[in-house]
């Protein structure tokens, strides 16, 4: 049985899965306004793995959401990674935010794009499609009415900036899921999995959050 730990910490939510074998068998996670990650996350890692009665020592790999996303969310979900990945000498992997959140989307056709917020009316977008296979790459994106205007097919919004979105670009393809939608771990099971099959580990020394964006202090 392959045990991996997924942390997700990118966003208001803190969240940590624990996946045999790619499936989430124990998952605990809150979002709150005062982004609670440096209090809950080792708590939930203590009961993830309590839980399914096994030990750190049982854990084959480390997964850990790379961003893009809230700089100092990031910095703590990495630095807890990095530190267990050290300490039990296992592979680390690095899990496309972006990517996840596009897994909670259930499309037989079209397109998917998640989005972070990024304040204002800037977000984080990818573009995937129904196979979550990605064809536009990340970017911080200002929103106008313009904005995926050249695209016909339907395309499924998820993320935590809908509400912001869906006020300025209006088109009747357009499908915005339920507001306030964040990445989970439970979404990082099945990408962490094939990724620890192909051995697409990254240094822990010299891994970095992908923040996108140099950091900036809220005014």
């Amino acid at each position: 049985m392959t045990y991996i730990l997924n942390l997700e910490t990118a966003t208001k939510n803190c969240s940590v899965s624990l996946a045999a074998d790619g499936k989430t068998i124990s998952c605990k996670e809150i979002a709150e306004l005062g982004y609670s990650h440096a209090e809950k996350l080792h708590l939930f890692i203590e009961e993830v793995i309590s839980e399914a009665g096994i030990s750190l020592s049982d854990l084959k790999a480390i997964a850990v959401s790379q961003g893009p996303g809230s700089y100092t969310g990031l910095r703590i979900g990495v630095s807890a990674a990095k530190g267990l990945s050290y300490a039990l000498q296992i592979p680390l992997l690095a899990v496309d935010t972006l990517a996840s959140l596009a897994q909670q989307v259930v499309a037989e056709d079209g397109l998917i794009v998640p989005m972070i917020d990024a304040r204002r009316m800037e977000v984080y977008s990818a573009i995937f499609n129904s196979n979550k296979e990605k064809i536009r790459e990340v970017q911080a994106q200002i929103i106008t009415e313009e904005s995926f205007a050249d695209i016909s097919e339907t395309v499924y919004f998820i993320g935590d900036s809908n509400e912001k979105v869906k006020s300025v670009v209006t088109k009747s393809n357009f499908v915005f899921l339920d507001n306030h939608i964040y990445p989970s771990a439970n979404e990082m099971s099945g990408i962490s999995y094939k990724k620890f099959q192909e051995k697409d580990f990254v240094d822990v020394a010299y891994f970095e959050p992908y923040y996108l964006k140099d950091f900036m202090f809220a005014k």
